[in-house]
């Protein structure tokens, strides 16, 4: 029963981090929109899905070959007030790695986001995301100096209320690696853009 609680917990975070992430930053929003670095979620402090029995690395380099993107990974997690940190040290050229899932190579469906667009308008880290297809590798480098090869296998848009959580937050069946990052044209009313492009990627 315990776990079922946190599960339900862990795909309310899911919601929001989806609903909020891509709240700030459009390529069609006004140049003079206040920009924020923190994404608006609610969730518990720690909650993974892996074994106590993994390790304990981390994901600190990701390269994308055919989309030119060669990036650093910082952990991201739930700040004092709730709400999801962003990259502190060129947030524009480098992910997010939700460090309470699954860790790329890990069982379970690791997450990495990256802004579309900067401030302004011009692309950032994954402006180009929208063009990956089917077998394109994805490169994960861990701080133990592994490097994890996984390839895409699928490219999808999601109205931003539509996106099946249990997909990519909460596939359990392999070992997953799902890039997000803001897609659609910008809704003021919202303060958000109107979907979002998820890539979907699996080792080996």
């Amino acid at each position: 029963m315990e776990n079922n609680k946190w599960w339900f917990i862990w795909i309310g975070c899911c919601v929001l981090l989806l609903l909020s992430s891509c709240g700030q930053t459009s390529s069609s929003a006004p140049q003079a929109q206040a920009l924020s670095n923190k994404l608006a979620i609610t969730a518990p402090a720690s909650h993974s899905l892996q074994s106590p029995k993994e390790s304990t690395y981390i994901p600190v380099h990701i390269r994308i070959p055919a989309i030119g993107v060669d990036a650093n990974i910082e952990p991201v997690s739930i700040l004092p007030n709730s709400n999801l940190d962003t990259p502190h040290q060129n947030p524009w050229d480098s992910t997010g790695w939700y460090k309470n899932g699954p860790r790329p190579g890990e069982m379970g469906s690791a997450v990495i986001d990256g802004h579309v667009d900067r401030p302004g308008g011009g692309p950032a880290i994954f402006w180009n995301l929208r063009y990956l297809k089917a077998g394109d590798q994805i490169i994960v480098t861990t701080s133990t100096d592994q490097q994890l090869y996984f390839h895409v296998t699928a490219r999808i848009a999601y109205a931003a209320h539509e996106a099946p959580l249990q997909t990519i937050f909460g596939d359990n069946s392999g070992r997953y690696l799902n890039l997000i990052t803001c897609d659609g044209y910008w809704i003021p009313s919202e303060q958000q853009t109107s979907a979002r492009m998820v890539v979907f990627a699996r080792l080996g």
